[in-house]
């Protein structure tokens, strides 16, 4: 079992970037595939990038596409969102995810969340 901490949120005028962190608890973390998900105010939940365990593949939604990049850290036990050209529609809670195996984007396969980060961007 892991615990997950995001971090680095804040407001942002459109075009900019921001870096979101996630450091998760525990010797396994390696063997996890870690996901970033977002939601907006009145909206579901929502995929945005995964990562695998080794780090060697990784998936994106097509608005994150080019814009957003997802790394990780297995040393420090750390997940990063790299996001920039930051547009008001990606204003949302972000959340941190990890499941145990290969990444997908399917959130119901993440058995562990973290509390998530506020990303609010201005026009």
């Amino acid at each position: 079992q892991i615990q997950l901490v995001e971090s680095g949120g804040g407001l942002v005028q459109a075009g900019g970037s921001l870096r979101l962190s996630c450091v998760a608890s525990g010797r396994t973390f390696s063997t996890y595939a870690m996901g970033w998900f977002r939601q907006a105010p009145g909206k579901e939940r929502e995929f945005v990038a995964a990562i695998s365990d080794g780090a060697g593949s990784t998936i994106y939604t097509d608005s994150a596409k080019g814009r957003f990049f997802i790394s990780r850290d297995n040393a420090k036990n750390m997940v990063y969102l790299q996001m920039n050209s930051l547009k008001p529609e990606d204003t949302a809670v972000y959340y941190c995810a990890a499941r145990y195996g290969s990444s997908r984007i399917d959130q119901s396969e993440y058995f562990y969340w973290g509390k998530g980060t506020q990303v609010s961007v201005s026009s």
